[in-house]
């Protein structure tokens, strides 16, 4: 179940990432954050079912009802028109409880503990353009989710659902290396951008002199 719900949601930050982009409408990317944020918090109530109270029972159940959640909230957020801030400083307060969440793991599985700490940077960002209105954060926002969807979503999926998922220190020190390697690409490709679009303005402004 919660690898099921780490697939789904490498789709939500690749659609959500390319939104941010401005490649994909943000009622597109809204509706389907809402279908999919309800079917992962349907299948967290199924995962708390199973009656054990074991701590990493709990610790994985809690995940899937922050993505789930954060999901759902987004898509709301865009459909009913509710202004983001709110949406922002839950993101602020999930960024920070997934800090709490990766040293949690961190004893037991080092390689989702590292994840944590990438979804916690991916949080903050949100929380810092949301909630602050910090838009010039949006490019590198937008390209670390589309990177990220893949690097700590999909293939650890995969993993997990092939029954290889790895515990070993090796390999969180790998996923902690490509991670470093994501959110510095996503900065260049940022920059790219925004210098992109300063040419563009650029050449609006002497076409109209």
């Amino acid at each position: 179940m919660p690898f099921i719900c780490l697939l789904l949601s490498g789709a939500a930050l690749l659609v959500n990432g390319l939104a941010t982009l401005g490649r994909l409408p943000r009622r597109d990317s809204a509706t389907f954050s809402l279908l999919l944020g309800g079917t992962q918090l349907v299948l967290g109530v199924v995962h708390l079912s199973t009656g054990s109270t074991g701590a990493e029972h709990l610790l994985t159940a809690a995940g899937m009802f922050l993505f789930g959640l954060t999901y759902a909230y987004a898509g709301l957020d865009v459909l009913l028109a509710l202004g983001s801030k709110g949406l922002g400083w839950f993101c602020g307060m999930v960024a920070f409880f997934g800090l709490l969440l990766a040293g949690a793991w961190l004893g037991t599985d080092p390689l989702l503990a590292v994840l944590w700490v990438g979804w916690s940077v991916l949080w903050g960002l949100l929380f810092a353009s949301a909630a602050f209105g910090a838009a010039r954060l949006d490019l590198f926002t937008g390209w670390a989710l589309v990177l990220a969807s893949q690097v700590t979503a999909t293939v650890p999926a995969f993993l997990g659902l092939s029954g290889v998922w790895p515990r070993s220190d090796w390999a969180a020190w790998l996923a902690a290396a490509f991670l470093a390697g994501l959110f510095v690409a996503a900065r260049v490709l940022a920059r790219r951008g925004h210098c992109g679009r300063r040419r563009a303005s650029k050449g609006e402004a002497v076409s109209v002199r």
